[in-house]
């Protein structure tokens, strides 16, 4: 069997102490590939390494040095990810001229008149934003942190679970500090392929809610005006109008989450609830480590995107994204009715919408962000339903009793209240005064 002499097969006649890092990385890929098929002196001659366990240690220990960066993080590194999105973010970021500050104060002034008469959701205490896509960026990075970490902490650990469950029992030390090099260097590619989406996304993002979600805790408006001039190029709509039914569209949002403050925890936990059950499928790692080189940072960009080592959705997990969708597609489909009640005076009001609407459904780098890498679509599929839903409350009940149903979660619809809104209106008509009871004793009022 091979030694640590000059001359070996591992050192490959380099000097003591070196080590091919290659050849290194080929013998792991061979054994997770098919690592029940070898045993432990069999697997080190395999790689050239001397059947002697401590000093395959040492050698990994090499590998974990040489590696640096890759290893100097405990799973996923959260400052690459960031740097990663702002370097895509930069290569076109303009900064917000004055005149696009001044026109969207007035466009924002316009649409605070015009929501006051739409809903009774009252208005917002905080100035709004207006974001460069860098910058957009900085704001938004903490949500995208919440909402990955659960299947980032998965996937950065899927190769540190494939080497300790399917190694020999004589390797099992040795392999304990390969899996967490390869958990690190799992966790850096999943940080750079989450940056390189939400960079993406920072040159197609309107406002601060354009995801569907809130980026900020302290409820605000946030507008990018150089992506919203860009949107607006393209279409036969005039700018100014453009401009008051986005504003209207976020200022909505943010005045919702502001009135109903347990929302934005509420849909958060939802999410990371789901996404703290996502199994990274072991099958999948080793048909994955077979098929492809995995020192090639091309192909594991692939396998990343394409949601690959990703395992089928449990029953349980299809019954909490149901969940997510509805809350979602209440959210949206709310704001999409205040907003049509609010701008029905834009003479392209309809189109402007429609417009929206389609944007929204196509998904873009946000589903690249979620709906590959977690696993997860943002698109509420039961959207136009719920809008409609939400017009019949409004247009029979009256804005209040509408938006009175955000004052606690036990008063919003359900996905049957979004199929057959007639039966809500019926239900709130004859049991209002016993709901409105239970609502003052949930809010101990």
């Amino acid at each position: 069997m091979s030694s640590f002499d000059e001359g070996s097969d591992f050192n490959s006649g380099e000097s003591e102490g070196d080590f091919n890092a290659d050849e290194f990385r080929e013998f792991l890929k061979k054994f997770m590939a098919n690592p029940t098929a070898f045993d432990a002196a069999e697997l080190a001659k395999m790689a050239g390494l001397p059947n002697d366990p401590e000093q395959v240690k040492q050698l990994i220990g090499m590998l974990t040095q040489a590696m640096g960066s890759a290893s100097s993080v405990d799973g996923v590194d959260w400052n690459m990810a960031a740097q990663q999105a702002k370097t895509e973010a930069r290569k076109h970021n303009l900064g917000v001229t004055e005149k696009q500050r001044d026109d969207w104060r007035q466009a924002i002034s316009i649409a605070t008149l015009w929501l006051d008469q739409a809903t009774n959701v009252s208005d917002l205490t905080t100035e709004p934003k207006f974001l460069t896509r860098d910058l957009w960026i900085d704001d938004a990075m903490p949500l995208f942190k919440v909402l990955s970490q659960p299947v980032a902490d998965r996937m950065s650990a899927a190769l540190s679970e494939h080497l300790a469950n399917n190694s020999p029992e004589e390797l099992a030390g040795v392999m304990k500090d390969a899996a967490q090099m390869l958990r690190n260097a799992g966790g850096a590619m999943f940080a750079m392929q989450l940056g390189q989406a939400i960079g993406k996304l920072s040159g197609q993002v309107l406002s601060g809610a354009d995801i569907g979600l809130p980026i900020f805790t302290e409820q605000r408006a946030a507008f990018v005006p150089q992506n919203v001039d860009e949107f607006v190029l393209g279409l036969d709509i005039d700018a100014r109008e453009a401009q008051i039914y986005l504003a209207v569209r976020e200022l909505a949002h943010a005045r919702l989450f502001k009135h109903s403050k347990w929302l934005r925890d509420h849909v958060v936990s939802q999410i990371t609830n789901y996404a703290a059950d996502i199994n990274i499928d072991d099958s999948k790692i080793q048909d994955a480590v077979s098929n492809n080189d995995l020192s090639d940072p091309s192909r594991m960009k692939e396998m990343l995107e394409s949601g690959a080592l990703l395992g089928d959705k449990t029953e349980d997990q299809k019954r909490s994204l149901e969940s997510i969708e509805t809350m979602l597609a209440l959210i949206e489909g709310w704001v999409d009715a205040v907003a049509e009640d609010a701008t029905k005076l834009l003479p392209k009001q309809a189109a402007i919408a429609e417009t929206v609407r389609r944007r929204r459904a196509t998904g873009g780098p946000a589903e690249l962000a979620f709906g590959t890498l977690v696993g997860l679509e943002l698109r509420p599929r039961k959207l136009r339903e719920a809008t409609e839903m939400w017009r019949q409350v409004g247009a029979t009940l009256g804005t209040e009793k509408r938006d009175s149903l955000w004052d606690h979660p036990d008063m919003l619809p359900s996905a049957a209240d979004i199929e057959y809104p007639g039966l809500l209106i019926t239900r709130l008509q004859t049991g209002g005064d016993d709901m409105d009871a239970a609502l003052r004793d949930l809010l101990g009022n």
